[in-house]
């Protein structure tokens, strides 16, 4: 294992040194290359470290029950604060001013919809993953099929964010090839979660949650004391050099845009938080209920402090970038386009920014902190990804509960290596996308399909098997069918001249459509299962609500 933690380090090391490479106009910079090679070595000494602790599938899934509230609030919001909550919405404010924080919101109003409907009933009634609670009273083959296809594909969307933003990030600072930089992310995330599972990913994540606040927090406090902490001298600067104007002042752009898309992607977000397979996967890794609220509370806060700061790094941005013609590739006619020449596109604005207001130094600081985000959020989606092949379709599908450990753990680590691959492979086709609003599909694919079989499935006593199974994939069809035919990818990806569908968020269509469908699959259901399932509701009642029969950290 010590070779495993040497290699990554001396691979970046090997790749620094290759201008043949460059395709951008980055070039390395040297306090990002020491704080890279830091947080690598120091993040796989404690893989190293939670492999020898690692021995059975509940260490591997949960950390063995024992992270306590306030680590799993924070490794929740080190979780939740991807790529897309730092570079994709500083990136959005930048570009469309106050309407930028669209997202923000919506990643925020999720956590009341968690805490109160969700966390403590996914404590009490599951052990591994929110497959085991919609499983509890229903027929385990469809619901785990359900839950397995779903939540691989929120992965895959949400997998696509993270790689590109790691991408772009290494590109920018070392100068190397896009698709060498999303390689070595891919192989960093394997080496974590195959070899030191949730233990070594919880920590991973800990640690990149503190230090991202403390990042976001000096920056913010940097670009405030330009203008001598006077947030209105901020505001007023960006208005006179943004190319629109007054308008980045005036919420509702998007809205008046397309009202429809925004009440979609409003619904997604809100309700998408909750479908997440790996933000809750991290309920499972503490003891019991009452720590699982503590962990929302604790993410909630961390959380809605680090938005409040991305507010201020993308207006700071507007504000103080046009005087770093540096940080911008001239056009034709020696002319600056403040939003589309910035070096390494707009997903970049908080790295430029660290640059113009700390130098190399804070640079290279939050670069790093940015790549620890990414890889940490890789790592806890591919392990939710092994989860979901491993435990619910291997284990539970098809060996129909006969499979070892041993047998477990070792599907797990080849799902991890798999899932990496497939990462790597969709991080380079998707290379253009803005990484916020490729998360804002992932969460309107859990809002279609997890959300409403979770919810109904612990709170409704007339849900049935076949009512939750068909709502479901028709929420999981119709949410993927939108996504595959509007502008992002039948345009964007495929390069078709026009999209089928007249805006790319479903969640206005598919949302509704599923619990529509699992009410009136179930409500006509008059199998003896479906009576079955229903007389056992009470059961499961009681053990969601006070514990009594769940599992606890000694039990994992």
């Amino acid at each position: 294992m010590r070779a495993g933690i040497v290699a990554p380090a001396a691979l970046l090391a090997a790749l620094l040194p290759l201008p043949a490479l460059a395709q951008a106009p980055g070039q390395a910079n040297a306090s990002a290359i020491v704080m890279f090679l830091v947080f690598i070595v120091g993040t796989m000494f404690i893989t190293w470290w939670a492999a020898k602790r690692t021995k059975t599938t509940s260490d591997f899934y949960t950390a063995g029950g024992g992270i306590t509230g306030f680590q799993n609030g924070l490794a929740i919001a080190g979780d939740y604060l991807s790529a897309a909550s730092f570079l994709g919405i500083a990136g959005m404010v930048y570009v469309s001013g106050f309407d930028g924080m669209i997202y923000a919101i919506g990643f925020l109003f999720g956590w009341p919809v968690v805490m109160f409907l969700i966390a403590e009933r996914l404590r009490n009634l599951g052990r591994y993953n929110f497959a085991d609670v919609t499983s509890y009273r229903l027929s385990e083959t469809p619901l785990r099929l359900l839950a397995a296809s779903a939540s691989l594909l929120v992965i895959a969307l949400y997998l696509i964010a993270q790689m590109v933003g790691a991408g772009k990030l290494i590109v920018l600072l070392f100068g190397i090839r896009y698709e060498l930089a999303v390689v070595i992310v891919g192989v960093l995330m394997i080496m974590y979660v195959a070899f030191g599972g949730m233990t070594a990913t919880t920590w991973v994540q800990i640690i990149k949650a503190v230090l991202m606040l403390i990042g976001a927090t000096l920056m913010a406090f940097l670009v405030l004391k330009a203008f001598q902490f006077n947030p209105d001298a901020m505001l007023a600067e960006a208005v006179r050099v943004h190319p629109t104007g007054l308008s980045i002042m005036a919420p509702g752009s998007q809205v008046s845009g397309n009202p429809l898309n925004a009440l979609s992607l409003g619904l997604a977000l809100a309700f998408g938080t909750a479908g997440l397979p790996h933000i809750l996967m991290r309920f499972f890794t503490v003891p019991n209920a009452k720590e699982a609220r503590k962990s929302v509370i604790w993410a909630s806060s961390f959380i809605g402090y680090f938005y409040l700061l991305t507010f201020i790094i993308g207006f700071g941005g507007i504000a103080l970038l046009w005087q770093h013609p540096e940080f911008f590739q001239a056009g034709p006619d020696g002319s600056i386009d403040l939003i589309h020449g910035l070096v390494g596109g707009t997903n970049m604005v908080a790295v430029h920014l660290a640059n113009a207001v700390g130098g190399s130094l804070l640079l290279g600081f939050l670069a790093a902190v940015t790549f620890a985000t990414i890889v940490a959020v890789v790592a806890g989606l591919t392990l939710a990804g092994a989860a979901a092949i491993s435990h619910d379709l291997y284990a539970n599908v098809f060996a129909r509960g006969r499979a070892t450990e041993k047998q477990q753990m070792k599907i797990s680590r080849i799902s991890t290596v798999t899932l990496g691959v497939i990462a790597i492979l969709l991080g380079i086709v998707f290379e253009n996308q803005n990484v916020a609003f490729m998360v804002g599909l992932a969460f309107a694919i859990a809002a279609s399909a997890n959300f409403p079989v979770l919810v109904l499935s612990i709170a409704w006593r007339g849900c049935t098997t076949r009512g939750a199974t068909i709502g479901g994939f028709i929420g999981l069809a119709v949410a993927t069918a939108w996504v595959t035919l509007s502008k992002t990818v039948w345009v964007d990806v495929f390069g078709f001249a026009a999209p089928i569908v007249p805006f790319p968020n479903p969640g206005i269509l598919s949302i509704p459509l599923a619990f529509i469908a699992i009410w009136l699959f179930s409500v006509t259901d008059r199998s003896a299962r479906a009576d079955r399932e229903r007389a056992a509701f009470d059961a499961l009642r009681v053990r969601s609500e006070t514990g009594i029969g769940a599992t606890s950290a000694s039990d994992h």
